[in-house]
């Protein structure tokens, strides 16, 4: 985590940051538990402190819309906790489709519910709250970032950060589960934050003062390495940083220069 100030006045800011993360292979996650697992989870709940994991938070709170899809769902206690995961990451899967820009990072989950249609952000929500809510996991959002692959078909964009949740499991501990691509979070992702939600771990966080209204462009890449990279300069570029730029930099008219007639009338 950084911290910066710029106290002059200024009308855009470009914020770099690059990373070498070394990731380790991903244990293999079972298809299902013991019998016995709800009553192995609730014995570790009331011995742990999860109750942030486990409450409504500003973006995770219980709708009625989301009742509906719950009861669409068949979202109760049976089976095992592990099975019903993955089940419901295949459920949301096939449920939404993933339409980027059809939603903002401040779109309530009832969005999302409505269109059947948002993105990796939304689906973590919803999966979020149906996990805490409906079945009583404990549940966390995890921002980060994906690999792509050439072998690996996801939905989700390449030049995007990324979101999942991770619920507690007896025996194994916090799982990755992304329902955007209904994948089990493994050595392609690339987790840099959890919390309860979306705002609890944006990728950039802070205040300005002044009348002007601001834009946000992000640009993402992400490649494997066998060594330490030299600093990349040819980062993507978003397709309207031009615009960005354009409105940054531009020189504003000088007011018109009023004629006679304007003049005398100005001094009556």
């Amino acid at each position: 985590m950084h911290h910066f100030d710029i106290p002059g006045q200024h009308g855009q800011l470009v914020i770099v940051a690059e990373s070498l993360v070394e990731m380790q292979p991903a244990a293999p996650v079972p298809a299902f538990l013991a019998p016995d697992a709800w009553a192995e989870l609730d014995s570790m709940i009331e011995q742990g402190d999860y109750w942030e994991m486990l409450l409504p938070s500003e973006f995770t709170a219980p709708t009625p819309v989301l009742d509906a899809l719950a009861e669409l769902l068949d979202m109760r206690r049976r089976d095992d906790p592990l099975m019903l995961l993955h089940q419901l990451n295949e459920q949301l899967y096939n449920h939404f489709e993933y339409v980027p820009r059809s939603t903002k990072v401040d779109s309530p989950i009832d969005l999302a519910l409505l269109t059947h249609a948002g993105v990796c952000q939304d689906f973590a929500h919803i999966m979020t709250t149906l996990v805490r809510s409906k079945l009583r996991i404990p549940c966390r959002y995890v921002s980060g970032y994906l690999f792509h692959g050439q072998s690996d078909h996801d939905r989700s964009a390449t030049s995007a950060t990324h979101a999942w949740v991770e619920a507690l499991i007896p025996q194994l501990g916090w799982i990755g589960f992304d329902p955007t691509n209904h994948l089990v979070a493994g050595d392609r992702h690339i987790r840099t934050a959890i919390g309860r939600d979306y705002a609890d771990v944006p990728p950039t966080h802070g205040i300005f003062r002044g009348r002007a209204n601001s834009e946000l462009a992000v640009a993402v890449r992400v490649t494997p390495s066998e060594g330490t990279p030299a600093l990349d300069q040819e980062l993507p570029v978003p397709e309207d940083w031009s615009m960005l730029v354009e409105k940054a930099t531009a020189v504003p008219e000088p007011p018109p220069v009023p004629t006679r007639q304007q003049q005398m009338a100005q001094q009556q």
